[in-house]
């Protein structure tokens, strides 16, 4: 993918998924704005790039408001003349059950994830819109999104809402030719490293040791490096066509989303539905088909 020319803003990008996505728009030919919370961590993430020939400035600011989300627009438009790449990635963890979450709990998880990417949208769209050129804006979400996890509440929900969101975008911004999509990464990063059946997987990247085959397709798991190419190829006059949509990626695992969609639809005869007549229907014509909760792990990993 050739990004010559291009200027894109990865928001938490200082380390894990987010610098290999900032690595790989800038290797692409992309002039990137790297974006953390800690300066030191900025410029380490900054000076890995350009020490690869790539180009990149680092804007520290945490993410959520919408003086943050203007502050990296305008870095870009002053350091580079224009904006066209937006990857909404920072975020972070406050795990634990729904009868210990507490408000800030909640609430810190929502306005980086959720706000943030709301924030961080809006502010490059009006520059894009402004610009008249199109652009590519690439929100992250999660499988906790598309199917819950047990201890995620706050997660759960942020990631869910940014898909909805990218949905929404899709239409409001394809005259302006923007396309907005979602990715769904799987990799080894601080976020993934605690989770117990992905532990021994971690530690084997780390040690510089190959994954199984299993770990690589059927958990879809690998490096942060794994998982960049995608944001590359989203970024890029490749992926013009491609909007609204969700796409799965991790290990040597690449996948399409489905969109929700009805699984069962019944009809009543003019009368509605009262709940006599829904608890007559329901386990001969739905209970087959309701939906699992969490993801389905095969049964090596379990």
């Amino acid at each position: 993918m050739d990004l010559s020319g291009k200027v894109a803003i990865v928001t938490g990008s200082g380390r894990g998924l987010g610098l290999a996505y900032a690595t790989e728009l800038a290797r692409a030919g992309a002039s990137v704005v790297v974006n953390d919370v800690d300066a030191a961590v900025a410029e380490e993430a900054v000076e890995s790039i350009t020490r690869a020939g790539g180009t990149a400035v680092a804007e520290v600011v945490p993410v959520g408001t919408s003086a943050a989300a203007q502050s990296l627009v305008d870095r870009a438009v002053a350091e580079f003349g224009r904006l066209d790449v937006l990857v909404n990635n920072a975020g972070i963890l406050r795990d634990t059950t729904l009868w210990k979450m507490s408000d800030d709990d909640f609430d810190a998880v929502i306005t980086t994830h959720l706000r943030g990417t709301f924030t961080c949208t809006r502010a490059a769209a009006v520059r894009m819109r402004e610009q008249g050129e199109g652009g590519r804006i690439i929100c992250v979400g999660s499988p906790t999104g598309q199917v819950g996890n047990f201890g995620q509440t706050n997660y759960a929900a942020a990631k869910a809402g940014i898909v909805g969101m990218v949905r929404t975008w899709a239409m409001e911004l394809a005259r302006a030719e923007i396309t907005v999509n979602a990715i769904v990464p799987v990799a080894a990063t601080s976020m993934t490293e605690t989770v117990p059946f992905l532990k021994p997987y971690v530690e084997a990247l780390r040690a510089g040791e190959p994954l199984p085959t299993f770990a690589r397709q059927q958990l879809g798991f690998g490096s942060a490096q794994d998982a960049a190419g995608v944001v590359a190829f989203l970024a890029s006059d490749a992926a013009a066509g491609i909007t609204g949509q969700a796409v799965g990626i991790g290990g040597d695992r690449l996948a399409l989303w489905s969109h929700p969609t009805e699984a069962v639809v019944e009809f009543a005869d003019g009368a509605g539905w009262s709940a006599d007549a829904i608890a007559a229907v329901w386990s001969d014509r739905f209970a087959a088909s309701q939906q699992t909760v969490g993801q389905q792990l095969p049964e090596e990993s379990r």
